[in-house]
């Protein structure tokens, strides 16, 4: 990876914040915020792991140690 066009501010990316399960109302809504918790989980999940690995890079680690 190329480390020259990492930010030197690159701060781990926030976990979404899980809805109260009293959020969802229960009709059925398309989408119901638990759907959008979910996807902006997945999404979340993949930044911080493409974070980790310019982490690893900026450390001079191999990818995937």
């Amino acid at each position: 990876m190329d480390t020259t066009n990492i930010p030197a501010d690159d701060p781990r990316p926030e976990e979404p914040v899980e809805p109260d399960l009293n959020e969802c109302c229960g009709n059925g809504c398309e989408p119901c915020v638990l759907d959008i918790y979910a996807e902006e989980r997945r999404s979340w999940q993949q930044a911080v792991k493409a974070w980790e690995e310019r982490q690893r890079a900026r450390a001079g680690m191999p990818p995937g140690t």
